[in-house]
Formats: C-alpha cells, sequence, structure tokens
C-alpha cells in the first residue's frame, strides 16, 4: 500500500480526498490548525519549509496531492520544493488547481491543453504553481483543474442555506456561463486517476453548461421548499465563459456526469421548509 500525503486537509477538497483515498491508500493529511487527535496520519502543518522537510521525511510519499490555500509566496516556495522532492525521489506530484487559470478568456470554454491566461489573483498564482512543474518529467505530474466545487455539506452549500434561511438575497450571475464539479463524483474520478497511474492535465467538471443563475436557482428549489430571493448582477453585456471541458484527457463513461446528476448529489434527505 503505498503512500499518500495530502496538503491542504482544513479545505474542502484535500479534506473529502483523504476520506475517499485513506480506506485504500496509507494516506496522511495535513491541517493548518492543530488537531486534538493522537492520529499520526493527521498532521499539522503551518505553511514553513522546515515543517514541510520533516512532514516528507516522516511520511516518504510516493504521490503528494497539494490543494493548499493560504499567502501566494509561501505557496509558491512550497510548490518548488515539492517539484524538487518529486524530481529525487521515487514520487508523483498532483496538483489541485481550478477555472481560473482561464478568467482572462471570456468567449468559450477551455480545455486541456490551451493557454492559460489570468486577471484574478487567484488564478495568475495557480497558473505560476502549474507553471513550476515543468521541471517534472510528464510521468511524475498531474494536473487537476476543478469547475466550481459544490458538496453536499461544503462551505459553499452552507453559505446558499444561510443565506435563504435568513431571506437574504442569493447573488447570481445571469450572462455567465458555467459547469460544476459535485465533491463526491470529483473524489471518485481523483481516485481513478490515481488508482490508473495517470498523467497530464485534467478537466474535471459536469459535461455540460449551464448560467450561474440557473444553477444557483435549481440547487435552492433543490434543497428547499420556500420562496427564495435573487439578486441578480452584471457584469457585462456580454455572456461570458468560465467553465473547463475535457477533449484530449477523458475518462471513461461510469465517471462523467451531467449537471442534473450533480444537483441530485447536492439534494438533503428532506427538503427544508
Amino acid at each position: 500500500m503505498k503512500n499518500i500525503l495530502i496538503l491542504g486537509g482544513s479545505g474542502t477538497i484535500g479534506n473529502a480526498l483523504y476520506k475517499e483515498l485513506s480506506p485504500y491508500y496509507n494516506s496522511y493529511i495535513t491541517y493548518f490548525t492543530k488537531k486534538n487527535t493522537i492520529n499520526k496520519k493527521k498532521i499539522f502543518f503551518d505553511l514553513s519549509i522546515s515543517s514541510l522537510v520533516s512532514i516528507l521525511k516522516f511520511t516518504q510519499p510516493k504521490l503528494i496531492i497539494n490543494s493548499l490555500r493560504g499567502e501566494p509566496n509561501k505557496l509558491i516556495n512550497i510548490q518548488n520544493l515539492l517539484v524538487d522532492y518529486c524530481i529525487n525521489n521515487n514520487c508523483r506530484l498532483m496538483h489541485i488547481s481550478g477555472a481560473n487559470v482561464f478568467d482572462a478568456f471570456h468567449n468559450y470554454p477551455s480545455y486541456e491543453y490551451d493557454k492559460t491566461l489570468s486577471e484574478s489573483k487567484y488564478g495568475k498564482l495557480q497558473i505560476k504553481m502549474e507553471n513550476a512543474m515543468i521541471k517534472l518529467r510528464y510521468s511524475k505530474k498531474v494536473i487537476i483543474r476543478t469547475a466550481i466545487v459544490f458538496g453536499r455539506k461544503s462551505k459553499r452549500i452552507m453559505d446558499i442555506d444561510y443565506l435563504i434561511e435568513n431571506k437574504i438575497p442569493l447573488e447570481v450571475f445571469p450572462n455567465l456561463i458555467i459547469n460544476f464539479s459535485s465533491l463526491n463524483r470529483l473524489t471518485q474520478q481523483i481516485h481513478f486517476i490515481i488508482n490508473q497511474m495517470l498523467s497530464g492535465i485534467f478537466h474535471l467538471g459536469t459535461n455540460n453548461l449551464i448560467t450561474h443563475s440557473e444553477l444557483i436557482e435549481k440547487i435552492a428549489y433543490s434543497r428547499f421548499m420556500t420562496k427564495v430571493v435573487y439578486k441578480r448582477i452584471y457584469t457585462s453585456n456580454e455572456i461570458r465563459y468560465l467553465a473547463l471541458l475535457s477533449k484530449k484527457n477523458k475518462l471513461p463513461k461510469h465517471l462523467n456526469y451531467s449537471i442534473d446528476d450533480a444537483i441530485k448529489d447536492l439534494e438533503p434527505i428532506s427538503k427544508k421548509v
């Protein structure tokens, strides 16, 4: 059973990946806050290089999954160290990125090997993180770009529930066309990529597109019986895309899913009043 180190357990994706992978692999996960636990698989990590060196020595990973968030310079230094570690050891690096690496392109969806260009700080950071992996040979690197992620108990869903329950308008963007990732299905897709030792760039999300406003309305309708108030925001008169689709690195059909499939994943056991 190979060792997997997941950096970023305090985040939605990192935490969900640990739950998905730990029954099958010898998995370790880091948290930015100290856990009151004797579980040696859950490790405090303050984003310092010295701490990371110690963690790598302790865990001896064959695969590192980087889903960290935090101060940009620290994240870039960490990524560079991870790349060097993988070059010098029998270890692969998987980086969790996102659609924002394409947020300067508005006219069409983006595919795996399209040129990246971003207007946002987050997108520019993710491009730097991806580019740091150029030194790694192809077989040692995986870049996972996820569409916006929703899970049944994720922060985004909890925020939507809070706004509806407190009768606060939900902000929606009618001119923004997107796809999204179901957290449960995302972790299954990543598990498959790990199990099959796949390499390269993968775009993970629903296989069809929807406007942001329609998506939020569908999610709200699936969870609540009450009337929901929306605040429609138009940042431009033009239709804009922030969507990830697959052209080259496609996964098997049983791992593909539609927007309707993903929304069903978000439904509570019973609708809230």
